[in-house]
């Protein structure tokens, strides 16, 4: 054999005998500690989905507030556009309870009134 073929016989012998010395340790780290063969890759999926899951939903919230701004803006230009304007857009009413007690009395009169018998389900049945 050449120097080149023993270089080359080499070289993938050391690369695979160095990862499966580092796959055993690790194999041995797995059996020796079971936390970190199945606790840690769960709390780490749970902490790095929720931080995920915070982002997009952040991120969607982000776009709702630009749309509702810019709707709300479009509200706004018509609202200025309008021939009252904004200015007259809201003119609250000077109500008291009195006056809102009195209007009440003027329609509804609690001293007259009929009374009316409410049929029964069973006796409008039976009546066709």
């Amino acid at each position: 054999m050449t120097a080149i073929e023993r270089a080359t016989a080499e070289t993938p012998k050391k690369s695979a005998s160095f990862s499966s010395f580092q796959y055993s340790g690790l194999k041995r780290l797995g059996r020796r500690n079971p936390f970190l063969r199945y606790g840690l890759p769960l709390i780490s999926l749970t902490v790095f989905g929720s931080v995920g899951l915070a982002q997009l939903l952040q991120g969607s919230k982000d776009i709702a507030k630009v749309k509702d701004d810019q709707e709300w803006e479009i509200i706004e230009e018509r609202k200025a556009l309008s021939r009252t304007g904004p200015v007259n857009a809201y003119q609250p009413k000077n109500l008291s309870l009195e006056e809102e007690l009195k209007a009440l009395q003027e329609k509804v009169d609690i001293n007259s009134y009929d009374y009316k018998r409410i049929p029964r389900p069973d006796e409008g049945k039976s009546a066709r």
